[in-house]
């Protein structure tokens, strides 16, 4: 090793004393902070590839709904569907404001045993009763509360409705007894 250079725990071989640790020298610390950032992006990039394969493999686990189906369309559409399906058409008819809207949207028709029956037995839609077509709705079926669930049979006819919300279970037993009501008047 000749006379102008050193080793350095840090560098290895450098010239002048000028490790960044040894002494106040601007590329000496500028190559420690150029490998710092190099680990860092290395370890940020490899944990990010790790995250997007664990991610893609659970979100085709959650491809198959668990909770309520609610369809899109218009209600001509919908009923449309309920009579080639044989089935009631259940209307959720909420308002954006509306506190039990929002709960029974974000924590009942999402679980499993709900969408079990509702998805099995209705052409499940919603509609804002302050927007778009759920204003005619609305004002069709006399709505004055909300959350209204309409349950409607194939040409458009009221058969039943519930008026705020409640617990799976009681919703459901809500719902089916009206539906068996409406069995048995026919």
């Amino acid at each position: 090793m000749s006379n102008d250079s050193k080793e350095c725990f840090w560098l290895g071989k450098i010239r002048n004393d000028s490790c960044g640790f040894c002494r106040n020298n601007i590329n000496a610390k500028s190559i420690i902070m150029k490998k710092w950032i190099v680990a860092t992006l290395l370890l940020f990039f490899t944990a990010g590839a790790f995250a997007q394969t664990g991610g893609s493999a659970q979100s085709k686990k959650s491809e198959t709904p668990k909770g309520t189906v609610f369809r899109s369309g218009t209600m001509k559409e919908l009923l449309a569907a309920s009579a080639k399906e044989k089935k009631y058409v259940f209307i959720d008819v909420y308002a954006t404001w509306c506190g039990p809207c929002k709960y029974m949207a974000a924590k009942i028709f999402p679980q499993e045993k709900m969408g079990t029956y509702f998805n099995k037995n209705f052409v499940v839609a919603k509609f804002d009763a302050e927007r778009g077509e759920g204003v005619s709705i609305a004002e069709k079926y006399n709505v004055r509360a909300y959350p209204t669930f309409l349950i409607l049979d194939s040409t458009g006819k009221e058969v039943g409705r519930i008026v705020g919300g409640a617990d799976p279970d009681d919703f459901i037993a809500k719902v089916q007894e009206v539906v068996d009501n409406a069995q048995k008047d026919k």
